[in-house]
């Protein structure tokens, strides 16, 4: 017996149906979403054939379209980067799959590994570069589907013009 609460459970819990909420068909909350992101990325075989790299642009595919949101696949060859932008009024996850790749913002910059996850708003603006010697893959959840990409001017353009 837990003395730190008075709550005691009979019986299996999971056959109290009406104490549980029914599966939903499409994510509906950030931490769902994430978990979207994750188990797509565990499931190497559904992707990794899909992933090619190319020297002159960045590589990306869309993997899913489904209702209010799309899912992308993205890779990065070393040099490679988005430039600074944010993404109208979708929110995202992006998750590293394979690689590194570095994030900047106004707050600075962030590395991210295999297997980070960065969530974000709409509106936010960031620059993602794969900044290492090895290519990298990400994968991209967007709510809703992603429909405008403004581009910002960087920073560092800004300082170099007023120089």
């Amino acid at each position: 017996m837990n003395s730190d609460s008075d709550l005691q459970i009979a019986g299996d819990l999971l056959e109290v149906q009406h104490l549980l909420r029914p599966a939903r068909e499409h994510p509906a909350t950030v931490a769902e979403f994430a978990g979207l992101a994750r188990s797509i990325a565990d499931d190497r075989p559904r992707w990794a054939p899909l992933v090619q790299y190319d020297a002159t642009t960045r590589w990306y595919h869309r993997l899913l379209s489904l209702p209010g949101y799309d899912v992308w696949l993205l890779s990065w060859i070393p040099g490679q980067g988005s430039g600074l932008h944010d993404h109208g009024p979708s929110s995202g996850v992006l998750t590293v799959l394979d690689g590194e790749l570095t994030e900047r913002t106004d707050r600075g910059k962030r590395t991210l590994g295999s297997g980070a996850q960065r969530v974000f708003a709409p509106g936010y603006a960031h620059e993602v570069v794969n900044d290492s010697l090895e290519p990298a893959v990400s994968l991209h959840i967007y709510y809703p589907g992603l429909t405008d990409m403004p581009m910002h001017a960087s920073q560092r353009a800004e300082a170099a013009a007023t120089i």
